[in-house]
């Protein structure tokens, strides 16, 4: 037996034990809450939402922590696979029960919670959620929402089916910012949007780099096991946790994911943009040598620019073209920006370029301004779209005050019928990420040949492959290390 497989030969029986049970408890629990009883005249026995946090470090500590403050959240249990990462969330909530493996925590208190919330790195989030939706649990799931586009579509398709409030953790989606946006266009303030350009100043990780060589000791408080999760087996190394996994493809979705769900939720939002058509890509080269260009295809690279082609909806008159920049790359400042004018918010933002105008924002969809920017406070149509109290900090409350009313009965800024298709169009701009590292042996015998770079992809959305480079569709859907699945 290998190493890999004693390492996962007993998540097995435990995936096996938690699918049994977990039904069991889902299906005692489904005749308890409110918002599946419902009905005139029924008084729930508590008007505060019971929350099992999964992930309560970083992030998670702070989503935690706005969950409680909206007044009506309890924290009823904390699950981290990193003990140090997990003190201050521990100590903040001491009555909530502190679990390391999220499938043992789901066994044993299914019926205890309501709601579940997902902060872990990216390749872990669709099987957490997914297995907290079939328990019939509400969800709040850190962006991106999934790590590779099938996920993304099967936690879509499933939030329909089992009725949860679902929302993903890019709060600007519950900002005024991108409202204030849409009653812009929608009054023709710059006509219709024929090109958007999003960039931002991320990574701040490093990236376009060789693998450890050396691996470390796994620090005592971490289950280095249960941290991989999906993912290959592969041995600890250093600064790699707890942060700088979103260089590694195993592990993460590089700035596309990091910062994508922050500045492209606006375009999609005021146009109603959907699934992508075609996409390409170039990026910056790492280069070792003279003349000798690194190869690091377990590594995102230091800076991309992808063009993504989204077709007609609605709000448009033909399709739209999205440029996103990262690592610090920007596109040529708009003619109507003064020279010292801040173009975005300095290291990141969004230009929508229209037929009779063009408007911009910061990250979250924060400061939206026409340009030039003396038009900003001179057009002033109708405020017809409700603001979310408290703004993009609101995001939080919104979520726990929905899942209190039930499913259905109170909108959500970002549930997974629009975050699932926005995570979607960013993973889909990393294939051609991807695809770049894509190499066969030349004819010659001396070298490699890259069939990626330099082409177009073309998507089949409906079947969820590209249909001109086969290569990239592994990336679409990944196999999970043995011990755990999807449960699709």
């Amino acid at each position: 037996m290998t190493e890999e497989e004693k390492k996962s030969a007993p998540q097995d029986s435990t995936r096996r034990q938690f699918l049994k049970t977990g039904a069991l408890a889902a299906a005692g629990f489904m005749i308890v809450p409110r918002y599946v009883l419902g009905g005139k005249g029924y008084t729930a026995p508590s008007d505060r939402l019971r929350i099992a946090a999964v992930g309560v470090g970083g992030k998670g500590e702070s989503d935690i922590k706005s969950f409680h403050d909206s007044g009506k959240a309890d924290i009823a249990f904390l699950c981290d696979v990193d003990d140090t990462r997990a003190a201050k969330s521990r100590e903040r909530f001491p009555k909530a029960k502190y679990y390391r493996d999220w499938r043992e925590m789901f066994d044993k208190e299914a019926k205890n919670f309501d709601a579940v919330s997902v902060s872990t790195p990216d390749h872990n989030h669709a099987v957490t959620t997914m297995a907290a939706m079939q328990l019939g649990k509400h969800v709040y799931v850190q962006k991106p929402l999934t790590h590779d586009i099938y996920e993304a579509r099967m936690l879509t398709d499933a939030a329909k089916r089992y009725k949860v409030v679902t929302q993903m953790g890019n709060q600007g989606a519950s900002g005024d910012g991108v409202r204030q946006m849409r009653e812009w266009y929608d009054s023709g303030a710059i006509g219709k949007v024929h090109t958007i350009y999003s960039w931002t100043n991320r990574p701040v990780w490093p990236q376009g780099i060789q693998w450890p060589a050396t691996k470390a000791e796994v620090p005592k408080d971490l289950d280095w096991d249960l941290w991989l999760g999906t993912a290959p087996y592969k041995d600890y190394v250093n600064k790699l946790v707890p942060f700088n996994w979103r260089g590694w493809w195993d592990y993460g979705t590089g700035a596309l994911g990091d910062m994508g769900c922050h500045l492209i939720e606006a375009p999609f939002r005021v146009l109603d943009l959907q699934y992508a058509t075609d996409v390409q890509a170039s990026v910056g080269s790492v280069y070792v040598d003279e003349f000798k260009r690194g190869y690091f295809p377990e590594s995102c690279p230091p800076s991309s620019h992808v063009t993504l082609t989204f077709p007609k909806t609605d709000k448009t008159k033909g399709p739209v073209t999205l440029h996103w920049m990262d690592g610090g790359i920007q596109p040529e400042r708009p003619e109507e920006l003064g020279p010292n004018e801040v173009f975005g918010d300095g290291g990141n933002g969004t230009l929508f370029v229209g037929t009779k105008g063009k408007m911009m924002c910061s990250t979250y969809g924060a400061d939206p301004r026409l340009l030039p920017t003396s038009r900003t406070h001179n057009v002033n149509p109708k405020h017809r779209l409700a603001r979310v109290p408290g703004g993009a900090e609101g995001h939080y409350a919104q979520w726990v005050e929905a899942c209190l009313a039930g499913y259905g009965k109170m909108e959500v800024s970002s549930p997974f019928e629009i975050a699932g298709p926005l995570t979607e169009a960013l993973l889909m701009a990393n294939l051609a990420i991807r695809g770049i590292d894509v190499r066969k042996p030349n004819a010659a015998g001396n070298g490699f040949d890259y069939p990626g770079r330099g082409v177009k992809l073309l998507w089949d959305n409906q079947n969820m492959r590209v249909t001109n480079f086969d290569e990239v569709n592994q990336f679409v859907k990944r196999d999970y290390r043995a011990g755990w699945t999807l449960g699709v």
